[in-house]
């Protein structure tokens, strides 16, 4: 008997979130489609007055209902948000990229040394780069993927820099953890072509965002 009861209760918490999804699933994809950035969970449950386990739910069932859409549902950064489908990648960047300017080579030499060093100041970019890193690291806040870091316990207390959920979000990260490895020997300096190959690997698989 209690056995039947307990089934009971399980199918009707189905259907209580089964129902509630089916509430939630519009306007949480309008939120999506108009945020600018990945939305997390505890966003979407504020913005909603749904609770977590509501929201990741509808998250579920949104991310089944658009797998074999041109858009999909994509975790990233902390959050999630559409992008388009890896398979409509060429077509989207003919269109995405043209207007675009792409990265040069040092602001890629810069950003890579600061993902993979973070936090980092100034100095230590150049000590790796050979060159001077001031007009790059310029570039890189004013692209929001580096920010400043506060500074570090030394003397003269130079800025630290590191990367941005913009950053996470441009080259189709979760987290950092989800950048390549680098394949060094242990105490062995860090190599800037692997560095930098690591980063224009991730930029080169991740899939358009929708503007």
């Amino acid at each position: 008997m209690q056995t039947e009861e307990r089934s009971k209760a399980r199918s009707g918490e189905r259907r209580r979130i089964e129902e509630i999804v089916a509430l939630l699933q519009r306007p949480i994809e309008a939120l999506l489609f108009v945020a600018s950035e990945a939305l997390s969970i505890q966003q979407i449950a504020k913005l909603t007055g749904a609770t977590q386990v509501e929201v990741a739910a509808t998250l579920q069932k949104i991310e089944a209902d658009f797998a074999d859409h041109g858009i999909v549902l994509r975790e990233i950064a902390g959050g999630y948000r559409f992008a388009s489908t890896p398979l409509a990648r060429d077509v989207v960047e003919a269109y995405l990229l043209p207007p675009k300017t792409s990265l040069s080579t040092p602001a890629l030499e810069t950003l890579a040394i600061v993902a993979y060093s973070q936090p980092v100041t100034r100095s230590e970019i150049e000590a790796i780069r050979g060159v001077s890193a001031e007009s790059v690291i310029s570039t890189l806040l004013d692209r929001r993927l580096i920010v400043e870091a506060g500074r570090k316990d030394v003397v003269g207390r130079p800025l630290l820099y590191e990367t941005t959920p913009q950053f996470l979000e441009s080259f189709g990260l979760r987290s950092l953890e989800d950048l390549p490895p680098m394949e060094l020997e242990p105490g062995a300096p860090l190599e800037l072509e692997l560095m930098t190959a690591g980063i224009t690997a991730k930029l080169e698989d991740s899939p358009a965002e929708p503007e």
